[in-house]
């Protein structure tokens, strides 16, 4: 650590200081600023100003305050303790400042991340003498029931291990000693990492298992691979934040990290009070217990918004260096843009389209780029995954907006949230018509070898009637439904069941909430049977009367309330399908005879 030099406040505008008198400082260190220290962060230097973006209120700075840098980047603490937390930010432990400060954060309030008093039970997988390289797996420590955290070795740290210990640490005491070319590496349970640089891997590969999340217009119409990046635009209303929980709820994967960006208050409240109550369907336990937060509401410093989605994604990049799978929710990264024009424009640079500052695009694509699934480093080749999911909030719903297009360049995954779906209470409000997923071929094979063999097949036709249905609705406008066919009304009519009893679902129901794989499967299989067999019915002479009338159609429309339990009712109805339009079709025969 260089000697603490101190500079001084020439000038401040918002949450932008300049300062001079900071000898050595470098871009994107952090400095301490005011009486108060205040956290803050260079952006700028010109000659021997430095431009701070100051994560914290500046209401009562004034120049001639003293200014010290710390020489060192934003950096995140990674070590146990980070599972079942609250963070702002800049990774302040929100719990433990509202116990010293109240609701409400108090300016300058200094408080590690990782709790330097609590000890973890460290039991080592290495023995002294053992060659080590980057990324090695040096012990464990039982973080939760469900989160074994292994203790690695830092990137960028290889040798020999000299000593190593079992026993009850805190996150900051010597665990292990290596030794490189005489000179010795003390590690400790915690490490830190600058949030800006992305952690190393040894490859990126190819992405083939979705990412499932129990919401059926997503597993089986959408899918998002596991490393994959996805997109939710829609307007104020849509349900973006509901369907950001849902993902968050009951995506498979081992970690969730979830950031709230900008977003209103009461709705990480909801998240804090919801979570622990919730129990986990792959595991068992509290999701708590494999979930961090991290929460930079919209009544918190603007600027802390852009650290956000930067101190989540590392902290996320951390637990997928382990060989976990990670799932990341950003909500929203339209506030982190707003952040970012707003110190853009205090800093009077040229801005671009809509006023964002001309580097939102290469921005926004750093930080979706820093998904993906990778053989991390370490000699165990072990692979992880982090998928990245952000809501984007474009201003009255127009996604030609900036942001949206800037996302949709870069994401492979888009949910398009519709108002209009909306207001007629059709939740979750993806609009099938203009959502898209460029991971079906990845998935292909799983689903094949995991679900059923026709799963892809059962898609593509619910699509195309889905299709058919949009082109009918247009004649009907126009001309009347009685225009139509009987077998169109009939493609109309199995389209509405597809939207009403499959792709509608209510995530506060305890069955319809979370759907599994195969319940999906057979939920579709059920309507399509109803689909093929009622178009045969109608070739045969039966009348569309009779095609829509069978006693099974209302237990259709229950069936996603069906336990996962008791799937055999699900398949089932299939046959009572097939019996009573082969009842109708011997009665009709009859009548006629």
């Amino acid at each position: 650590m260089k000697d603490v030099q101190r500079g001084t406040i020439l000038s401040v505008n918002g949450p932008v200081v300049v300062a001079v008198g900071l000898p050595g400082a470098k871009m994107y260190d952090m400095v301490k600023v005011g009486e108060k220290r205040l956290v803050g962060e260079i952006i700028g230097i010109r000659g021997d100003k430095a431009t701070i973006q100051v994560y914290e209120e500046t209401a009562g700075l004034r120049p001639g305050e003293p200014v010290e840098s710390t020489y060192e980047p934003l950096s995140v603490e990674l070590g146990p303790g980070l599972i079942g937390r609250i963070f702002d930010g800049t990774q302040r432990p929100l719990e433990l400042i509202r116990e010293r400060a109240g609701d409400f954060i108090a300016r300058g309030v200094e408080l590690p991340a990782l709790d330097r008093s609590k000890k973890w039970d460290f039991e080592p997988l290495v023995t002294s003498g053992t060659e080590v390289a980057s990324g090695d797996i040096l012990g464990i420590v039982q973080e939760s029931k469900t989160i074994v955290h292994k203790i690695m070795v830092p990137p960028g740290v290889w040798g020999r291990v000299r000593e190593i210990q079992a026993g009850s640490f805190t996150v900051e005491d010597v665990i292990a000693v290596i030794e490189r070319g005489g000179k010795e590496i003390p590690v400790t349970l915690m490490q830190r990492w600058p949030v800006r640089t992305p952690r190393p891997y040894r490859r990126k590969v190819e992405l083939d298992e979705p990412l499932i999340t129990g919401q059926r217009v997503i597993d089986t119409f959408f899918p998002i691979a596991k490393g994959g990046v996805a997109c939710i635009p829609g307007p104020f209303g849509s349900g973006k934040t509901v369907v950001q929980h849902q993902l968050a709820k009951w995506s498979d994967a081992d970690v969730i990290v979830f950031i709230g960006c900008g977003e209103r208050g009461n709705e990480m409240t909801d998240v804090l009070i919801e979570f622990p109550e919730l129990i986990d369907p792959y595991t068992g336990e509290p999701l708590m217990q494999r979930t961090v937060l991290i929460a930079n509401t919209s009544n918190m410093p603007v600027a802390a918004r852009e650290a956000s989605v930067y101190t989540g994604i590392t902290i996320a990049e951390y637990f997928r260096d382990m060989g976990y799978r990670v799932a990341l929710m950003a909500d929203s990264t339209s506030r982190w843009a707003e952040a970012m024009r707003e110190i853009s424009g205090r800093l009077e640079e040229m801005p671009g389209d809509e006023g964002f500052p001309a580097y939102l695009g290469s921005r926004i694509a750093s930080f979706y780029e820093r998904a993906g699934k990778v053989q991390c480093l370490g000699k165990d080749g072990r692979f992880g995954s982090l998928s990245v999911i952000g809501a984007v909030s474009p201003p009255g719903g127009d996604l030609s907006e900036p942001v949206t297009q800037n996302t949709l360049r870069v994401v492979q995954v888009f949910w398009g949230l519709e108002d209009r779906l909306a207001y007629k209470r059709h939740f979750p409000a993806i609009n099938w018509l203009i959502s898209y997923s460029l991971y079906l071929k990845h998935l292909e094979e799983y689903w094949r070898k995991n679900v059923a063999p026709d799963f892809s097949e059962n898609r593509a036709l619910a699509m195309r009637i889905l299709q058919q249905e949009a082109e009918l609705e247009e004649i009907v406008r126009l001309v009347g439904v009685e225009s139509l066919s009987f077998r169109e009304r009939f493609i109309l009519e199995v389209a509405r069941s597809i939207r009403e009893d499959f792709l509608q679902q209510n995530a506060f129901h305890e069955v319809d909430t979370f759907t599994s794989l195969r319940k999906q499967y057979l939920m579709l299989r059920v309507i399509l049977t109803y689909y093929r067999e009622g178009m045969r019915a109608l070739e045969q002479g039966l009348s569309l009367r009779d095609v829509l009338s069978i006693p099974a159609r209302e237990r259709i429309g229950r069936m996603k309330y069906i336990p996962e339990s008791e799937l055999e009712r699900i398949e089932r109805l299939e046959e009572d399908i097939k019996e009573e339009l082969s009842a109708k079709l011997r009665g009709e025969v009859e009548s006629n005879v």
